[in-house]
């Protein structure tokens, strides 16, 4: 996805409709369980977009490095003394995998475990045994095969794509909407990794909807009405919205109560809301009033999605004594395992052949959108 097309997909606000029309009705089957449309939305989105990757924390000094699989790929990201670095996971002589852990630390360059073949943390081909004798041979010539890789404000993004849009282009508003929460100070408190048995659209859908709260989350509803707050129209890169917070509830945790201080430079309203925002492909942000939720969504197949959540942290916060985040690591993972069930149930269900595309109610319009933007997707329309 060039910055042209980037561009006219952004370009491309989907607003809000005070009825939805009577064509508007859920995708059908095939795009939640057909291989073809799977691979489609893998090439024309995961692989052309910047994808959420990690935290800069996880690669804070020169020489540390975790990998990341997309498209059948393994992605090594680290960093070097000129910051974030990415490279595919392919030695250069043979094609031999440099890494096989899956985080680690180079001890000041990265070394083929076959023919010792080494390169420096930028890259470069700084040694290549027995190759001095070939005269028309120069290690200029065989630096690591770089992949994309960005930063915003503590969250590391790589694309495939060998010429990306900047990431600004993809993250349009969001960097000023969201710059009071300084999420680049926050550090890792938790982590949970999920396997759900669903299309990564049905979480990405669940997600930017609460109908379900009452049925499905009692526990969110208590702390935070389910029709409270309001969402942003579909944008081409992203959409989500705020919930607000009952009277008396200072954040989301298993009672309500807030343990740690407000995350500085918060506005009174905004220690008030929580706001939700799913960044396509794969990235859901969840900021609250003291800490900040992030899934990223791996894709295995049409019926399975690998979700990393992570909880954040402030710093002093976490330097106190007695800090403990499972009030909101209890909460949030009992209702994502909540979320989880559900989306596995609708997976199931859409694979019956028993299985029509439903209505939308009028407050479903959000995902009426993002279903037309798949639709544009699949068709061509925005390669």
């Amino acid at each position: 996805m060039d910055e042209g097309t980037t561009r006219k997909i952004m370009d491309i606000v989907v607003k809000p409709r005070d009825v939805i029309p009577e064509e508007g009705r859920t995708l059908p089957a095939a795009y939640y369980v057909d291989p073809r449309y799977f691979d489609r939305e893998m090439d024309r989105l995961f692989g052309r977009m910047w994808v959420a990757a990690g935290r800069t924390e996880a690669v804070e000094k020169p020489g540390q490095f975790f990998l990341r699989e997309l498209l059948g790929e393994r992605v090594i990201i680290t960093r070097s003394t000129g910051g974030v670095r990415a490279y595919y996971n392919v030695c250069r002589h043979r094609g031999t995998q440099l890494c096989t852990e899956a985080s680690g630390t180079f001890p000041g360059s990265i070394q083929c475990p076959y023919h010792a073949w080494t390169y420096d943390l930028d890259g470069r081909l700084v040694g290549a045994p027995h190759m001095d004798e070939v005269p028309h041979f120069r290690k200029e010539d065989y630096p690591l095969q770089p992949v994309a890789a960005e930063v915003w404000d503590g969250h590391i993004f790589i694309s495939l794509n060998p010429v990306p849009p900047a990431l600004q282009t993809q993250l349009a508003g969001l960097p000023g909407k969201f710059a009071p929460w300084r999420m680049g100070d926050l550090r890792l408190g938790h982590r949970i990794t999920y396997d759900v048995k669903a299309n990564w659209k049905l979480i990405v859908q669940n997600y930017n909807e609460c109908l379900h709260c009452p049925n499905v989350h009692p526990a969110l509803n208590r702390l935070s009405h389910y029709l409270s707050g309001e969402n942003e129209p579909l944008q081409g890169t992203y959409m989500g919205g705020r919930m607000d917070l009952r009277p008396g509830v200072d954040t989301l945790s298993m009672n309500g109560t807030c343990p740690r201080a407000f995350l500085p430079g918060l506005t009174p309203e905004d220690r008030r809301r929580v706001y939700y925002y799913a960044i396509f492909p794969n990235m859901l942000l969840s900021l609250h009033p003291d800490y900040m939720l992030v899934h990223t969504l791996w894709p295995v197949a049409p019926d399975r999605t690998i979700n990393i959540c992570e909880w954040h942290f402030h710093p002093e916060e976490m330097a106190r004594e007695g800090f403990d985040p499972q009030d909101a690591v209890e909460f949030w993972d009992t209702t994502n395992r909540q979320d989880w069930h559900v989306c596995e149930l609708s997976q199931a269900g859409i694979s019956s052949r028993g299985y029509r595309p439903g209505p939308y109610s009028n407050r479903e319009d959000l995902l009426y959108a993002f279903d037309r933007m798949i639709r544009n997707i699949h068709s061509g329309e925005h390669p």
